[in-house]
């Protein structure tokens, strides 16, 4: 089982960039911004809330609101004077049954996951396109886009859409921008306890994948950074699939054939 590389094990040529990461203040973002800031990139990073202690440029945004993404990509700017990449890692779902799901929840969860990083792919994409060097956006994506999510309906829709429209806008804002997405599997953070039950269930859901283990924060972090790098060039488009193998399908427990 091999264990994620230190942020500076490996050197993807980010020394310098300036990089926005939403919401990468904890779980899944913690672990992005870290890499990025290890790879000698200038991080900036936003949520809804000020959070004090972060060793990280912090603006407070909502990504749901034009407005204030517009504001956070002007004073990004105003300060470093560009902006070389942008990794859409704002949103998630709490669960709640389909059935049971209001209007205006669903409204807001779609809201965050997709229109929210369309905004701010928008207003960072005007600016790249000036740019003698262009720039990248990495889009963070579920496999909940990819299978049935019961419980998270719309945000499983919301990833869905977000891998549609990283393709699109990898047509759209070529040669200038590249665009992809990172489908992400199951990752152990700080909260996995509220998504997989306690610490003996954690341990019993991450058995179920073929590489033996949850994803860490990192890992995604370490696959976003080569998407933003000169390494990944020539790759615009895609969806780049970071779950350790999927999971394997349930009929598989049941088969006489596989026992």
């Amino acid at each position: 089982m091999t264990d994620t590389p230190e942020a500076g094990a490996i050197n993807l040529g980010l020394t310098g960039k300036v990089v926005l990461v939403t919401g990468g203040v904890r779980g899944v973002g913690a672990g992005i911004s870290a890499v990025f800031a290890g790879q000698g990139a200038t991080v900036v990073t936003c949520a809804r809330r000020p959070v004090e202690g972060l060793p990280y440029e912090f603006h407070s945004c909502d990504v749901r609101d034009d407005e204030s993404v517009a504001g956070l990509i002007e004073a990004i700017v105003d300060r470093h004077g560009r902006l070389d990449a942008v990794v859409n890692n704002a949103g998630g779902s709490p669960y709640v049954a389909a059935a049971d799901a209001s209007a205006k929840f669903s409204t807001k969860i779609i809201e965050l996951n997709l229109l929210g990083p369309l905004s701010v792919s928008q207003h960072a994409n005007a600016v790249m396109q000036k740019q003698e060097t262009g720039g990248t956006i990495v889009n963070i994506s579920s496999v909940s886009g990819h299978r049935p999510t019961p419980g998270t309906a719309a945000y499983g829709a919301a990833k869905a859409g977000i891998d549609n429209l990283t393709s699109t806008l990898a047509v759209e804002w070529a040669p200038k921008v590249r665009v992809n997405s990172v489908i992400v599997g199951m990752v152990e953070t700080e909260q996995s306890e509220l998504f997989y039950g306690d610490a003996e269930s954690v341990a019993a859901v991450a058995s179920t994948v073929p590489l033996g283990r949850l994803a860490k924060p990192a890992d995604i972090g370490w696959a976003a950074a080569f998407l933003t790098s000169d390494a990944a060039s020539y790759i615009s488009g895609a969806a780049l699939q970071v779950h350790g193998g999927g999971e394997p399908p349930t009929y598989l427990d049941a088969s006489s054939a596989n026992k």
